[in-house]
């Protein structure tokens, strides 16, 4: 009878030896993947999810305010916060990347762009508008100075750098600020929209219509280099010591200093809209749910994103 008893005994430390073991790994498995995921948005509210890149999930945030989602239009990571911006003044943020909260940023125009540095959230959009916040949550707005269209915004060596659409002069808009808070009116000297920029290898650089791609040391004296296209280009990303910019007709092109580009095949004749690295993989996304990947950004892999949405942006949360 004792001897029954003991063996009885030994199965059951053994078996909850088992259970915690196992729900040590699940709890480890879930504080990974939370961590380390690419997160692209979309038109209609599109929210996707990867962990590597590859294999995508989809979810939605409910509007309280529109019968519809609204199109977002960019999104960031930074100080444990995602937050991604869209149509009529739409801020939403998230902790987790799952659970979404709609933003007050007051009446205003639609947002286009959004970045993270210098321990602060800093929106752009229409008619020169442009949010700041320390948090993700609470939003005020900021005057830029201008009236153009402000297309994308970027963190670099102290400085945000944003770039937009032509100014009265008939010159692509570029602003600078070492706060987020004061601007200032620099010369790009060029007579095409800029659409997005990036820092990187000291250097700045600012991509836009018509392959047009711009330099920078400091923010506030540029130089026009060669892209070798004549396709928009819609993002630029400096990530594992190479420039990437993505833009119309699959377009991609590399560089590892921002003045001599190479043109990449990337398979595709959609027109690409954000890229993002992450996970020692490239993650570019574009129309009709169109994701690309790249171990080196040279050779591009199409991967199934599940939907058909127009997609923004994608960024990568470490």
């Amino acid at each position: 009878m004792y001897n029954k008893l003991y063996l009885f005994i030994g199965l059951f430390i053994l078996l909850a030896s088992l259970i915690s073991c196992a729900k040590k790994e699940s709890d480890t498995s879930s504080s990974t993947s939370s961590t380390s995921i690419f997160k692209a948005v979309g038109y209609s509210g599109t929210i996707l999810s990867s962990p590597d890149g590859i294999t995508w999930t989809s979810s939605t945030w409910d509007s309280q305010n529109y019968g519809t989602s609204k199109n977002l239009s960019g999104i960031t990571y930074g100080k444990s916060t995602y937050v991604a911006v869209g149509w009529y003044s739409t801020i939403i943020s998230s902790s987790d990347g799952n659970t979404w909260t709609e933003r007050n940023s007051g009446k205003s125009w639609d947002l286009s762009g959004v970045t993270y540095g210098n321990s602060t959230f800093v929106v752009v959009g229409w008619k020169g508008t442009i949010f700041t916040s320390s948090d993700g949550t609470s939003w005020e707005k900021m005057t830029s100075g201008t009236t153009r269209y402000l297309n994308g915004v970027a963190y670099g060596n102290g400085t945000f750098v944003v770039v937009g659409s032509l100014d009265k002069l008939g010159n692509a808009t570029i602003l600078t600020s070492s706060d987020g808070s004061s601007w200032d009116n620099r010369t790009s000297g060029t007579a095409d929209w800029l659409s997005g920029v990036t820092y990187g290898n000291a250097t700045y650089v600012a991509v836009g219509h018509s392959g047009r791609i711009l330099t920078s040391p400091d923010g506030i004296t540029w130089t026009e280099q060669t892209s070798g296209t004549s396709n928009n280009l819609e993002n630029v990303i400096f990530e594992n010591g190479s420039f990437i910019a993505v833009g119309y007709s699959g377009t991609i092109l590399t560089s590892p200093d921002g003045i001599t580009w190479t043109a990449r095949s990337s398979g595709t004749l959609k027109n690409l809209n954000g890229v993002a690295y992450g996970n020692s993989i490239y993650v570019a996304v574009g129309y009709s749910g169109t994701i690309l990947t790249s171990p080196d950004g040279i050779t591009w892999t199409e991967r199934d994103s599940g939907i058909s949405n127009y997609l923004s942006g994608v960024t990568f949360s470490r």
